[in-house]
């Protein structure tokens, strides 16, 4: 793995790995979306520009009340090309800015965006005194979007396939 994987996330899967087919791949990668999972999988739009989308349910409802819990401010869409003849499956993040009005999240197009491969963590912390007087630190919640990338990386690399971090161009 070179330096450029490195930084972009690009995964390649274990040697002797016999690479599936491109339809057995997309399969795997559906088959992650499921009403207990804070994302969704699904197929992109011709807009997109891609062939499969992941990205987290902040607008379902079944799942609102837990973003509104955690105020996340963020969110992240992750686009997916499949390329059969390297058996890769290229990627690209796109962040979002969410602004919460009321008690109903909406996506803004903010100066925040950013296109890539996404990184950011979310966590929150509180200070407790504890029985022997001192502040003690506890982590309240944390939001990590490898939550969502690592099953689908995962899918991807069990299926004999390379998952590239692209930056510019899926």
């Amino acid at each position: 793995m070179g330096l450029f994987d490195k930084l972009t996330g690009t995964r390649h899967p274990t040697s002797g790995v016999t690479p599936r087919s491109a339809d057995e791949v997309r399969a795997a990668l559906l088959g992650l979306d499921g009403p207990d999972v804070p994302y969704r999988v699904r197929r992109a739009t011709p807009a997109e520009n891609a062939d499969l989308v992941a990205e987290w349910r902040i607008l379902e409802p079944a799942w609102h009340t837990f973003f509104v819990r955690t105020q996340l401010d963020r969110t992240i869409k992750t686009r997916m090309r499949l390329v059969p003849d390297s058996h890769e499956v290229r990627t690209v993040d796109e962040q979002w800015q969410v602004s919460w009005v009321g008690d109903t999240p909406r996506l803004a197009q903010s100066r925040e965006y950013s296109r890539g491969q996404v990184t950011m963590k979310t966590r929150q912390w509180t200070y407790e005194r504890g029985a022997d007087g001192k502040l003690h630190k506890k982590e309240t919640f944390s939001f990590d979007p490898a939550e969502m990338k690592e099953p689908l990386r995962e899918a991807v690399l069990g299926a004999g396939w390379v998952w590239r971090g692209v930056v510019f161009k899926l």
